[in-house]
């Protein structure tokens, strides 16, 4: 039987937008197994951001069900929800988020801390990660001393420390220009040939062609499911 770290049954997302509601997602059903690489693909608008929502444990579905590393969002309190978006889901966003006034080794400690590693193994994690990719003299530099694509390689790093079921990507290539961009598309791709789960969120059908699998979505639903060697 597959590994399956997500499955969305029927999913429907409605919003109220003033008095009139609108349906960001409907009737979708999507699974992922472990060790695959995804691209959900898709214009302004299509639903991909409510997809990488349900996704990444940061919303619950309208009707329909979402099943995370096993686990369904549906039955899960604020505060299950929570514990289980920080031990499955671990994301790289386009603008890096990086804590301000931090280096870069205390950025990819901050997860394991939230867990309640203690600091010293914490450190050593943090510092082995940051070394596997490639930034083992940058341990001690703030966010400042580093360029964009370092910073992206710290967010990665940060996101792969815990060991998570899911590595959730969006737009991580936006805030780069297109040799460095591709550099950290590179390292996703070889991120998943070590057997990680990769999602990738991108409107950029040049970046989507990079993932071995591509679901593009359109007006809420999804278009058509892409399967080919990459």
């Amino acid at each position: 039987m597959a590994d399956e770290v997500v499955r969305l049954d029927k999913v429907r997302r409605d919003y109220l937008v003033g008095d009139q509601v609108t349906t960001a997602l409907d009737g979708v059903d999507l699974v992922i197994e472990r060790g695959e690489f995804v691209a959900i693909v898709g214009p302004s608008g299509s639903g991909k951001s409510t997809m990488m929502n349900l996704i990444g444990c940061l919303d619950r579905p309208s009707k329909g069900s979402v099943l995370i590393a096993g686990d369904s969002t549906n039955e899960l309190n604020d505060n299950q929800l929570t514990s289980l978006r920080s031990k499955a889901i671990g994301f790289v966003f386009q603008q890096f988020q990086l804590l301000p006034n931090t280096t870069a080794i205390e950025n990819v400690m901050a997860p394991l801390l939230y867990q309640g590693v203690n600091p010293k193994e914490a450190k050593r994690k943090a510092a082995a990660m940051l070394t596997q990719l490639g930034l083992g003299d940058r341990l001690n530099f703030d966010r400042n001393r580093l360029s964009g694509g370092q910073q992206q390689r710290v967010a990665i790093a940060r996101a792969l420390v815990t060991s998570p079921d899911i590595v959730l990507a969006d737009e991580p290539t936006g805030a780069l220009d297109s040799k460095t961009g591709a550099a950290v598309i590179e390292l996703l791709k070889d991120l998943h040939k070590d057997g990680r789960t990769i999602v990738l969120i991108t409107h950029d059908l040049d970046i989507a062609a990079s993932a071995p699998r591509r679901v593009f979505l359109r007006d809420g639903q999804i278009e058509r499911d892409e399967r080919g060697s990459k």
